[in-house]
């Protein structure tokens, strides 16, 4: 159990098992960490050269006090270079110490009482510091027979931390470990109906109204792209929707999280290897569905509709077969030529029913092609935005959050690469722009509401631990949804 609270005492002063400092590259050290230099004699800074100490994000040296101060020790963490558009003297953005403080957070696992002396007197860097510090202790090991204990912490804030930074970084990182969770799960401890329950669950514990459609339901509403995906396996689909209608708003937006629970690539079946990770392909439900649990806490007065389509994509003896056609919801029919082309499938029908509450603008996050990795690598989400002002304000969000996207091009003479013989749009255009010719397939399905794709197929699972991020599951798109939901909420 960690708990986190704060407090405006000097770091020379925090009476704990470690303080946490830090340094920019060169070993240029922080107003605290010079304080603590100071009451050291100089001991900081000499045992830094000594080490070799860069200061890169990554970097940490624990350095005891042999008694000369309240705390046991101090560790010293890397905050990278100053930024090319500040004073070299400045100190670090957010998330240079959410990173800094996610690496405090794998180094001081063992200790009970731990102070963070990052924040740095700018708005938003103690919730950063809290933020990456939880991110950071992360871990997944309920599997484990031989997992390491886990230590209760106390976690201290120093500086002018409020306590609304407090509840807002241990909110924001707490439903990032919840999306985090539920992806790990292995894919046969939550099929369909076993996701909608658990994301049901927690929705309602946090205030918000949940509904599940089943497979019966599904089928009267005509969502034939989620029961096609689905009918390969024997785990049958689910639709679930969640509303957050905070009293007095007015303003009204979507979200939309694609929820394949697992995904063997159907008919069109995968290569052994590139199934082993395939129970990542819930991720954007996982993300929606946590972001969404969080704004009760963090009070956004916005109302905010979100769906997520959740169907196992297996080869069973029922499964689509490609040649098939679909009629999905709203009545646009898809020829589907490639079963492992199966998130499409599934989001176009929720994106149609979404597109039917009329909210002002709906966001979808999903794990959707291989070729956005290929064109972006695994660390730079891809997105595309029907307009200019939609695509600032992903794009402010994933800045503030430090989570990385990039705009996609939607260019609608591509879209006769998708023109079916048969039906109004084929699943597949040409091997080349993968990525593009999946956005103008969903584009079919939005109708006029402004919209945004992210496309997160790449970053939502991390092949190493690096900073707050833990290898495997990512959380991805979770603070991002809640950065830009708060960012409707303000502008009205």
């Amino acid at each position: 159990m960690t708990s986190v609270e704060r407090s405006s005492a000097p770091a020379r002063d925090a009476a704990t098992d470690v303080v946490v400092v830090g340094a920019r590259a060169g070993q240029e050290l922080t107003h605290a960490a010079a304080e603590l230099d100071h009451a050291l004699d100089g001991a900081l800074a000499a045992h830094l050269k000594a080490t070799g100490f860069k200061g890169n994000i990554g970097d940490a040296e624990l350095i005891p006090t042999g008694g000369r101060l309240p705390a046991a020790y101090v560790l010293v963490v890397g905050l990278g270079p100053a930024g090319a558009l500040v004073p070299a003297n400045a100190e670090a953005g957010h998330d240079d110490v959410r990173k800094a403080a996610g690496v405090a957070a794998r180094r001081t696992g063992r200790f009970p009482t731990i102070a963070l002396a990052l924040a740095n007197g700018v708005s938003g860097t103690a919730q950063a510091a809290v933020e990456g510090y939880l991110l950071g202790a992360y871990r997944f090991d309920r599997y484990k027979s031989s997992a390491e204990p886990r230590a209760d912490q106390r976690i201290t804030v120093l500086g002018d931390a409020t306590e609304a930074d407090i509840r807002r970084g241990t909110t924001t990182a707490e439903a990032t470990n919840w999306a985090r969770d539920t992806i790990n799960e292995p894919a046969g401890a939550r099929p369909p109906a076993e996701f909608a329950e658990l994301a049901k669950e927690r929705a309602e514990a946090a205030g918000l109204t949940a509904e599940i459609l089943d497979e019966t339901q599904l089928a009267e509403k005509g969502m034939n792209g989620i029961l096609g995906v689905g009918q390969g396996s024997r785990n049958p689909p689910r639709l679930l929707i969640l509303r957050y209608e905070p009293e007095g708003a007015t303003a009204h937006i979507g979200a939309v999280g694609k929820g394949i629970t697992f995904d063997s690539g159907g008919l069109s079946l995968k290569p052994a290897e590139s199934m082993e990770t395939m129970k990542t392909d819930c991720s954007g439900a996982a993300a929606v569905v946590a972001a969404l649990s969080a704004l009760p806490a963090l009070g956004a007065g916005i109302k905010v509709t979100a769906v997520t389509p959740l169907a196992e994509n297996m080869p069973g003896g029922a499964a689509i077969k490609p040649g098939d056609v679909i009629r999905h919801y709203g009545g646009r029919t898809s020829e589907v030529l490639n079963t492992d082309a199966e998130g499409r499938l599934v989001l176009a029908d929720a994106l149609a029913w979404m597109s039917e509450q009329r909210p002002e603008a709906m966001i979808d996050f999903a794990t959707l092609t291989g070729a956005m990795v290929i064109a972006l690598g695994k660390k730079v989400a891809g997105f595309f935005a029907s307009s200019p002002e939609l695509a600032e304000q992903v794009q402010a969000a994933a800045s503030h959050t430090g989570e990385r996207v990039w705009q996609m091009p939607l260019f609608e003479d591509m879209r006769k690469q998708i023109d079916s013989d048969i039906a109004d749009v084929k699943n597949i255009g040409t091997r080349w722009g993968g990525a593009i010719f999946a956005a103008l397939f969903l584009k079919d399905f939005v109708g006029d509401v402004p919209w945004i794709h992210v496309d997160i197929a790449g970053p939502a699972r991390s092949d190493e631990a690096e900073h707050y991020l833990p290898k495997g599951p990512t959380g991805m798109g979770t603070r991002l949804l809640i950065d830009w939901i708060e960012r409707r909420a303000a502008a009205g």
